[in-house]
């Protein structure tokens, strides 16, 4: 009997990561500034901004991963940042001046992004090539599964037993869990166990070896790095700024509790997406017009929100579904692409520098969409997101074949 690549097992592992990251450091911020706001009264923008600098110096980090992942090991720098960010939570939670929460925001910032969308990355990329979009679409939908399980259980346990309570509750919990992982599935290497990525034979690994694209010295004027990074950063900004924003946008037509189902479809529908595309993209996919075409698709639901007006329910949820479907794969897409377009030495520099650029411009997404909406009717939200996504479209067609067609400065 054929046993299970270990690489699986692996994945199994990145995705409680990124349950944990997603669930305790991106989506439970809002949670902590209603908290927050209810224990002490502070001002909602004080509150606001110390999430914006949480997010904003997460950007700085995360940039610094594939050094530190280099020099302590993947497993060492995620167990570092499950501490960080339980130890920043907590901190937030017994906070009793304002600029407390920054200084917790510091610690959350940090540690979150260990268990982010570079660290799970890194988590998974050295066991799989072939199979990388099926393996890295596993590991992600970690994060909406976060999404969609910790928020309630944030509310329910701060509710229950105070914020304070909740979060060494969670807090510690989520330490031991990693710490386990940590010492068990991350810490182990293809090359410590033998292993081929994907579970390959020699044979076979050469038969799907590729020619590796020439090393890049200055990202900053690498086509392809710039195009891929700027199509992820204004995608994200564009979806950042719908959720933030879609279920207040969603209660005037559809009351409270039918917009908190319709916020929900949209997580599920995100698993699915990221699900399909990992599973059905086959080696020969273009993954920049995949890409591309995922961003269309959130347009359509843009679209579908327009013409629902105030009571097109099924337009609405149209809508939830079409830009929900997308959501996922705007996190997972561009490592693919990464791993495409860079030498295999360049890819942990790559992914950790578009995912900070991207974290730091969606930090202020749901900010200039609260603009919009002030100055403004409601459609030009979906107005602003349709134009933001048909740009990062353009950017990442833009870059197709960059890194076979122009040479590269520093070429290996």
């Amino acid at each position: 009997m054929k046993t299970i690549f270990y690489g699986w097992r692996v994945v199994a592992g990145a995705f409680v990561v990124a349950l944990f990251g997603w669930g305790v450091g991106f989506y439970a911020p809002s949670v902590y500034l209603q908290a927050t706001i209810d224990k002490h009264g502070w001002p909602i923008g004080i509150v606001s901004a110390a999430i914006t600098f949480h997010f904003a110096l997460g950007a700085l980090a995360v940039a610094q991963l594939p050094r530190l992942h280099k020099r302590f090991g993947v497993a060492v720098v995620t167990l570092a940042g499950a501490v960080s960010l339980a130890v920043g939570v907590i901190a937030w939670a017994h906070a009793s001046e304002p600029w407390h929460v920054f200084a917790a925001a510091i610690l959350t910032g940090i540690g979150w992004v260990a268990m982010g969308a570079a660290g799970v990355n890194a988590i998974v990329a050295p066991w799989f090539e072939r199979r990388r979009p099926a393996a890295l679409s596993t590991a992600y939908n970690g994060a909406s599964v976060g999404g969609t399980l910790f928020t309630p259980i944030w509310v329910a346990a701060i509710a229950a037993f105070g914020f304070a309570a909740a979060s060494i509750g969670i807090g510690v919990a989520m330490v031991v869990i990693i710490a386990i992982l940590a010492a068990t599935v991350l810490r182990a290497t293809p090359e410590a166990m033998g292993l081929r990525p994907d579970g390959d034979d020699a044979v076979s690994s050469a038969a799907t070896r590729r020619i590796e694209p020439a090393r890049v010295e200055n990202f900053r004027q690498d086509r392809a790095f710039v195009t891929l990074a700027a199509g992820m950063a204004l995608g994200l900004f564009a979806q950042i700024g719908l959720i933030a924003h879609m279920y207040s946008l969603l209660v005037p037509a559809l009351g409270a509790q039918m917009a908190a189902y319709a916020a929900a479809l949209s997580t599920v529908c995100a698993i699915l997406g990221r699900t399909a595309m990992g599973w059905l993209m086959t080696p020969g996919t273009d993954r920049r017009v995949a890409a591309a075409a995922n961003y269309a698709m959130q347009c359509l639901g843009c679209v579908a929100f327009l013409l629902a007006g105030s009571d097109g329910i099924v337009w609405l949820f149209a809508g939830v579904m079409l830009v929900g479907l997308g959501i996922g794969n705007t996190t997972s897409l561009p490592p693919l692409m990464a791993q495409i377009e860079f030498a295999k030495a360049d890819v942990p520099k790559a992914v950790a520098l578009s995912v900070a650029i991207g974290q730091g411009t969606y930090a202020f997404a749901p900010f200039a969409f609260g603009l919009l909406r002030e100055t403004g009717a409601a459609w030009t939200v979906f107005a602003a997101a349709i134009a933001i996504y048909l740009i990062a479209a353009c950017c990442y067609l833009a870059g197709r074949g960059a890194y076979l067609n122009a040479p590269r400065r520093g070429r290996a």
